[in-house]
């Protein structure tokens, strides 16, 4: 099947086509035909299955085809409720891909930040509101949202959002949306909770499952260097200039993010463009253009905007930031050992992203070696919650000395022959202890 066989608007099949969309994944393909035809829907599917696109795609299009209210201070028609800051930006940029050739309006709506630039862009009329429970209440409070004209309801990561105390406030928004809307409810899990929650918010919903994505890809080498967050930068050059890394694709968890890692790089001399959703399609396919013919040495991406990378003979795939999401770690380093070819994944983690690893670990069923001997380790007792997975020296990244005398590390291929396979996740998607204070 492909995107073709969905019937699509061609604006949206063109910004799929953009963003290197090829085929549906099964979430995908079972769940947008059924919100094209209005219904309800109730999906049990991982975030890393597709499932953002499984939403967006019929929103969109459903919005579009009814035409746009103009005018400021316009009421939005569509809400998508998420757990998280993080997720709630991904899902923005999702809307930014797929609604590209669209003229459709969206905010992303979070606490931690001020809400001066949310509150204007509101006031200059909003068809889609991506929101944090916390901030959304307190913006309604204050009078610049309404709810009474949503049309369409999308509640993601119900479970998740249910595990972080946020039952209440969902229901509080809940009551102030329409009778008459449609409601699409995705859970990586269902327990009874989660299952009582859809029951009296969906009306005779479509019920849609896909299995996890929980394997990595099998001859991906992987390693980990706990490294504080402002030294993120100096372990990343260290190990472009010491390490025998020919092509690197980096994650970041922002666009902003991506310039300054690539305004660092080129300050040293390392060959580098950012990929993320502000550059122009034709900045995008030339600087992947650059990275494949490796004019390019290191691609620093955004996780949206590397889907549909595929680089022949990528060696390293770098987590500049851990994602918060573990599914996203599993499509991030699957990026290389393709096509039976042998990769590396090395991933920096600071004090705060403790928790993430952890539920990485959790996922992929196997432990991540951790490097030791780097020249930027974390400060004593910033590490103090790490998980006990090191492993012996000849596995993995061996830690030594050239003949200079000089630190440096280098990666055994060893390690390949002795790691676990990979196991499946018994109880789906983990959810991190450490809740976001989106109320703020």
């Amino acid at each position: 099947m492909t995107f073709q066989d969905l019937n699509l608007i061609e604006p949206i099949q063109r910004a799929l086509k953009t963003a290197g969309y090829k085929n549906p994944t099964p979430i995908q393909a079972q769940s947008i035909p059924t919100a094209l035809q209005g219904r309800d829907l109730l999906a049990c599917a991982q975030t890393g299955t597709g499932k953002t696109a499984a939403f967006a795609i019929p929103i969109l299009q459903l919005m579009q085809s009814q035409g746009r209210n103009e005018g400021r201070n316009r009421p939005a028609r569509a809400l998508i409720l998420a757990p998280t800051r993080e997720l709630a930006i991904q899902i923005g940029e999702s809307f930014d891909a797929y609604g590209k050739f669209l003229e459709l309006r969206h905010t992303v709506i979070f606490g931690g930040v001020s809400q001066h630039a949310q509150t204007r862009n509101l006031q200059s009329g909003i068809d889609i509101i991506i929101a944090t429970p916390g901030r959304l209440l307190d913006l309604m409070n204050q009078g610049f949202i309404k709810l009474d004209k949503i049309e369409f309801f999308v509640l993601d990561e119900a479970d998740r959002m249910l595990d972080m105390g946020f039952i209440h406030d969902v229901k509080r928004v809940i009551r102030q949306l329409p009778a008459r809307r449609q409601t699409l409810f995705f859970s990586a899990t269902m327990p009874p909770v989660v299952a009582e929650l859809a029951n009296g918010i969906l009306t005779r919903p479509e019920k849609v499952a896909v299995d996890p994505v929980s394997s990595t890809a099998e001859r991906v080498e992987q390693a980990v260097f706990f490294v504080s967050k402002n030294q993120k930068r100096d372990l990343l050059i260290h190990l472009l200039k010491t390490e025998d890394i020919p092509t690197a694709l980096v994650f970041t968890r922002t666009k902003h993010g991506a310039n300054r890692v690539v305004k660092e790089l080129d300050k040293k001399g390392i060959k580098a463009e950012a990929i993320h959703g502000n550059k122009s399609q034709n900045a995008r396919q030339q600087a992947l253009s650059n990275f494949k013919a490796r004019r390019t040495r290191v691609l620093v991406a955004t996780d949206i905007a590397a889907r549909g990378i595929d680089v022949e003979d990528l060696t390293h795939v770098i987590n500049y930031d851990l994602p918060n999401i573990s599914e996203t770690y599993v499509h991030r380093i699957g990026r290389t050992g393709r096509a039976g070819a042998s990769g590396i994944a090395l991933s920096f983690c600071d004090e705060e992203e403790q928790a993430y690893l952890r539920d990485i670990q959790k996922l992929i069923g196997q432990r991540i070696h951790v490097v030791k001997n780097h020249p930027f380790p974390m400060e004593e007792g910033q590490a103090a919650t790490q998980p006990a997975i090191t492993r012996p020296a000849a596995n993995g990244y061996r830690n030594g000395r050239d003949n200079n005398g000089s630190q440096r590390n280098n990666w055994s291929n060893s390690q390949s022959n002795n790691r676990r396979r990979p196991k499946r996740s018994s109880t789906g998607a983990p959810v991190t202890s450490d809740r976001v204070d989106t109320r703020r």
